[in-house]
């Protein structure tokens, strides 16, 4: 019987997966965009709107962006709670640990991508009516995607992105050292994780107001980058090489407009 009820709690962790993917795609076609985020007419439209049009905009609200940041949150970030769900199923056997507590890791994870969620929804609003990002949430000029490539960039190469990686990297040595019993326990754990996850990885989702916050394409790269990242064999070498890659990519962006010109 446990088996089966561990089969079926990994069967919808999963579909939960698939669910919140299958939610963007269906934002990113409501919005007339292709997969790679590219705007059709309507979505073309939509982006040289201006948010302060006296007209109902769901994306210049924070409800409404809120709840799609909410959605690509659990696209990108379920994935990668695969390894410490994985670790807390190896302590169940070792150590005292309990169904409850792995749906409170759960839980605790859930808590604090939804407060990132409402925080950058907010950076999102600022950028927006600073006429920084479109309605769709790209940049509009190159600095600003520049910068922001070179900033996440070099972010790869700070001591702050070593520990968060660290514990995202090796989620069994955080439980040990943080060990808690019941869901109660396992909430709290999930609570201190997810904000070593967000530490690591908020660099990765901001990223999408470069390549667009609804492309698929784009923000999948962003999901597959971030999962190598917990991967035990590859996980500490491609650190500071994709860190290098964003910074030159960055700088790439910044000249391109004066090579271009020459």
């Amino acid at each position: 019987m446990s088996h089966l009820i561990r089969s079926t709690l990994w069967l919808g962790f999963f579909g939960a997966i698939l669910a919140a993917w299958w939610m963007m795609y269906a934002m990113s076609v409501s919005m007339d965009l292709d997969l790679l985020g590219r705007p059709g007419e309507m979505g073309a439209r939509m982006a040289a709107m201006d948010p302060r049009m006296p007209m109902d905009m769901p994306m210049a609200r924070f409800g409404p962006l809120f709840a799609m940041w909410a959605i690509m949150m659990a696209a990108m970030m379920l994935p990668t709670l695969v390894p410490t769900l994985r670790s807390y199923e190896d302590l169940m056997v070792s150590a005292d640990g309990t169904r409850a507590g792995w749906g409170g890791v759960i839980l605790g994870y859930f808590v604090v991508w939804v407060g990132f969620a409402a925080l950058i929804t907010a950076v999102q609003l600022g950028l927006l009516f600073g006429g920084i990002v479109d309605m769709l949430g790209i940049a509009k000029t190159n600095v600003f995607a520049g910068l922001l490539l070179v900033a996440v960039g070099a972010f790869q190469f700070t001591r702050a992105k070593e520990i968060c990686h660290g514990v995202c990297h090796s989620p069994m040595m955080y439980f040990l050292g943080h060990w808690r019993t019941g869901m109660a326990g396992g909430f709290r754990m999930g609570l201190g994780l997810g904000a070593f996850c967000v530490g690591c990885c908020w660099g990765f989702m901001a990223l999408g107001f470069v390549g667009g916050v609804m492309s698929l394409a784009w923000m999948g790269l962003a999901t597959l980058f971030m999962v190598l990242e917990k991967l035990p064999q590859v996980g500490h070498v491609i650190t500071k090489p994709m860190g290098a890659i964003l910074i030159v990519a960055g700088l790439a962006v910044l000249v391109w407009p004066f090579i271009a010109g020459a």
